[in-house]
């Protein structure tokens, strides 16, 4: 399975890039970083849900990160991770939007809404941790003991 994460806006923090390739290297599914970047001064959020549109393929599952998701645990991500591998489904894309969210639009495309709590995260860290979990669902998956309950 392939998995990307579809954001909007670049990473420079060269310290939260170490954390993600950390994991990245560890997966057992190839992990594709797609950054998006709106040009213009005062880039809407409709621009920015173009720009994510065009990198969505049918077939794919889609999962958007966002305030109004369900929190899940890790092994309920894993869990269903597991059912996106099971059901043979290529291609796993997180979608993570701008410093204001996405689109009711772009919500309502991806098959499920994720949140990782109640709190606000910056969107770069977002993506360090949503790398970790799924670190943490192969392994939750293969039986390996990094997870403990």
């Amino acid at each position: 399975m392939r998995i990307r994460i579809i954001a909007i806006g670049r990473m420079r923090d060269a310290s939260l890039e170490g954390i993600i390739e950390r994991y990245r290297v560890r997966l057992p599914w190839t992990l594709e970083v797609v950054e998006l970047q709106p040009r213009g001064r005062h880039v809407g959020m409709e621009a920015e849900a173009a720009l994510i549109e065009a990198k969505l393929e049918p077939g794919h599952e889609v999962i958007a990160l966002d305030e109004r998701g369900r929190d899940l645990s890790s092994r309920e991500f894993a869990a269903h991770v597991s059912r996106v591998v099971d059901d043979g489904v290529p291609t796993l894309d997180f979608i993570i939007g701008g410093a204001d969210g996405l689109t009711p639009r772009l919500r309502h495309r991806a098959g499920r809404l994720l949140a990782f709590g109640r709190a606000t995260w910056p969107h770069m860290l977002v993506r360090a941790m949503l790398v970790e979990q799924l670190y943490r669902a192969s392994t939750i998956i293969s039986g390996h003991p990094y997870h403990r309950d």
